[in-house]
């Protein structure tokens, strides 16, 4: 008899039940047994699957056993949707320049009977459910529409060591690299030789479920491009305040992008915010796009697994964007800051608890933590370090923040107006539309003065010339 057989009666005296899960469980040990591993360190693997299965419904030998577990251990969805009759207390940074709306949508969050605690930031405007830079941590449930429809949007700067005079001295090579090497809109992609691969097509999330399956090819065609409104490439100047990255302090080209996972985020975003809103019909209309999936359930964590794939995902839209912008131009970058801003973190509470915080449009701030603010395609943006400051969940503002919508802003700003401030600040725009005009968005400044306990300046981007999609309002 093989002593490194584990038999059901084994997994029994592991505290595993009878039934459909132990034949899986003793199947997915049987394969690891044939490729050599033994039995403690199987048993061990079987434990972590049991636990927390979700990080293991993509492994092909325990996929099956992943699912099982979580519809053994599954709780339902929490039956409480009754709204609190008050919003918990919650921190508000910059509230003289934040639209009421936004702060009512807030308020809102705050009421759920999901929600621990919650902060906004001073870029904060109206968003769907969720106002843009808000901040929700939640009891063990994720809300599809607190991540947001663009899942991962996140920033990039890659910083090289060489004069931002170049930018001046050979512009034509700068502005070909852009309109070259970048694709913008919402049918983008690349074709033939410019297809990029990158190892997250590799990934084996991408057969966890079929509308993963599906969507893979979908990112196939879309890696490496950006998307449409507020998504940009922009070469530089970046200016480092101190010792930091590796750099000394002193002025730096850079090359900074703003984009996220494009129709595979979007897509799993709708298909889940759907599933939500069906499993709590009930919810008050004021916040039906706050409706939540539990992590103890299986399309909770089918979710997770898909959002941070959809992160990975968008993580190497960027890198292949300045990999491909840079190599243009011959340039190797020295450092590189990225965050995500559209997301959703497991993360501590100081008093212990473990939270699902959700930050749509709002930057990482924890202590030491760095992140990207930029501003408009004619303002300033900053890296930043995170002061990690409690009360506002170790956050910051993503952005300037709209202080105009997009109608507004087509109705009421001309070209020419918008031309000219961008003239006056030196800034070359290729493509972008008159609803993401400078004049649409609230200062930076003023924005990150409102945050000064939150985060230290690290460094400030300066835009020359900014990449963005052809949208309203240009011609």
């Amino acid at each position: 008899m093989n002593d490194e057989l584990i038999t059901g009666k084994i997994l029994k005296l592991h505290g595993w039940p009878d039934g459909k899960v132990i034949g899986l469980a003793k199947k997915a040990a049987e394969t690891w047994s044939a490729e050599g591993m033994n039995r403690e360190t199987i048993l061990a693997r079987l434990e972590a699957v049991r636990s927390e299965p979700g990080p293991f419904l993509a492994d092909p030998v325990v996929a099956d056993l992943a699912r099982e577990c979580i519809r053994l251990t599954k709780q339902d969805e929490p039956l409480d949707e009754e709204l609190h009759e008050r919003p918990l207390d919650y921190p508000i940074w910059g509230r003289e320049n934040i639209d009421p709306q936004a702060v009512a949508q807030m308020d809102n969050s705050m009421r759920l009977p999901i929600t621990v605690a919650g902060a906004l930031m001073p870029d904060a405007h109206v968003g769907y459910g969720l106002p843009i830079g808000g901040v929700l941590a939640t009891d063990n449930v994720v809300i599809p529409y607190a991540v947001g429809v663009d899942i991962a949007c996140r920033m990039r700067i890659s910083i090289y060591e060489v004069s931002p005079h170049l930018l001046g001295q050979k512009k034509s090579l700068f502005e070909n690299a852009l309109w070259e090497q970048t694709a913008f809109g919402m049918g983008a992609k690349w074709t033939g030789r410019m297809k990029a691969d990158h190892a997250v097509l590799d990934d084996d999330s991408w057969y966890a479920t079929p509308q993963l399956r599906m969507l893979k090819d979908t990112a196939m065609n879309q890696l490496g491009t950006s998307g449409t409104g507020n998504h940009f490439v922009e070469w530089g100047t970046f200016r480092l305040h101190e010792a930091a990255l590796g750099l000394e302090p002193g002025e730096y080209l850079a090359l900074l992008s703003h984009s996220g996972s494009r129709g595979v985020g979007a897509k799993i975003a709708d298909r889940y915010s759907r599933l939500a809103m069906d499993k709590h019909a009930e919810l008050d209309k004021t916040v039906k796009h706050l409706a939540w999936l539990s992590l103890a359930s299986e399309e909770g964590q089918e979710y997770w697994l898909a959002m941070e794939l959809a992160g990975r995902f968008a993580s190497a839209n960027h890198y292949i964007i300045h990999q491909r912008v840079a190599r243009a131009v011959g340039l190797k970058e020295a450092a590189v800051v990225e965050n995500h801003h559209n997301f959703a973190w497991k993360e501590q509470l100081p008093d212990g608890r473990t939270v699902i915080v959700h930050r749509k449009g709002a930057t990482p701030a924890g202590k030491g933590v760095l992140g990207v603010i930029p501003g408009s395609m004619g303002d300033a943006g900053y890296v930043v370090r995170g002061r990690g400051v409690s009360e506002s969940l170790g956050s910051a503002s993503h952005g300037a923040g709209r202080q105009m919508s997009r109608k507004a802003a087509l109705n009421s700003i001309s070209k020419s107006a918008r031309d000219e401030y961008l003239k006056e600040r030196g800034v070359t725009l290729l493509g972008g539309g008159l609803d993401e005009s400078p004049q649409a968005y609230k200062s930076i400044e003023s924005v990150i003065a409102a945050q000064h306990d939150l985060v230290e300046v690290l460094g400030k981007f300066t835009p020359r010339i900014v990449r963005m999609a052809d949208e309203p309002g240009d011609s």
